[in-house]
């Protein structure tokens, strides 16, 4: 599928790291086909010395050399990585990014280049169980497509849209969904350590926990609330504590705060800042 195509990664941070390794593991490319830029030179010391691959502090000299070019910069840095490699993607090229928040048009705009996919990946991605969700401008050749598939792959699972507006959404579920999940084995763990557990007993417990129920639910095909039913006896210790959790509005704030990621992510990609406030 990419036969001796070069995949030019522009920004060389722990995401591009990951992108590298699972294709490197699925050996979807060889290291010779990678090339990382990045402005520190003992990061692409370490990148070469670990996976093999080619590295430079040129963003240009990547993307030049690049048929794949991945951004994978931090948001706040992504105009002066457009501004460097704009003018030196060909037609031909393909042009893929994961930066939070950048809308196609953005990126279109800024890097003077039509083929564009969008992604945006999660935190797990970095470990080869990351969700991402991506889709792709009418110019972006089936061929690119079924590239840009083959790379986000390597993170985990991958999802194509055809709607740009449902990034957005994927941002809030998915994209910031780690954190919801981290802040509830937060609280279930200091719970356990309030009635006494050791905090190493009550973090096992947790953690396998969440894996556990994670697995099941993914092999037992049925309906969430079935599955709570399951477990829910009536007049039982599992029904006093969602009792308290749905009287709490737990439900209900989870609910809010995913829509507010939502929201936050359409304003990011209209370019409006965070307000500040006027103390």
């Amino acid at each position: 599928m990419f036969e001796n195509n070069i995949i030019s990664f522009i920004g060389s941070g722990m995401m591009a790291e990951a992108m590298i390794r699972g294709l490197l593991a699925l050996k979807i490319v060889k290291p010779e086909q990678i090339i990382a830029a990045g402005p520190r030179p003992e990061r692409g010391i370490h990148l070469h010395d670990r996976h093999g691959i080619r590295t430079t502090t040129s963003n240009r000299d990547a993307a030049e050399a690049g048929d794949i070019v991945v951004l994978s910069v931090k948001p706040q840095v992504l105009v002066s990585a457009m501004n460097e490699i704009r003018g030196q993607l060909r037609r031909q090229n393909l042009l893929l990014s994961i930066v939070a928040g950048a809308p196609i048009r953005k990126l279109a705009d800024g890097t003077a280049h039509a083929a564009v996919v969008r992604a945006m990946p999660n935190t797990p991605a970095q470990i080869g169980q990351g969700m991402t969700v991506w889709t792709a401008t009418l110019e972006v050749e089936e061929r690119q497509q079924q590239q840009a598939q083959a790379i986000l792959g390597s993170l985990g699972q991958e999802l194509y849209v055809d709607e740009e507006d449902y990034l957005d959404m994927a941002t809030a579920l998915s994209g910031t969904g780690p954190a919801y999940v981290f802040m509830f084995m937060e609280a279930m763990i200091d719970a356990g350590v309030h009635m006494g557990f050791s905090r190493r007993v009550a973090t096992q417990l947790v953690m396998q926990t969440l894996r556990g129920s994670v697995a099941y639910a993914a092999q037992a095909h049925k309906h969430e609330a079935e599955l709570r039913n399951q477990v829910t006896s009536p007049g039982g210790t599992t029904a006093a504590a969602l009792y308290e959790m749905e009287k709490g509005g737990l439900r209900t704030v989870i609910s809010h705060g995913i829509f507010a990621a939502y929201q936050r992510s359409i304003s990011l990609g209209q370019g409006k800042k965070r307000p500040t406030l006027d103390l």
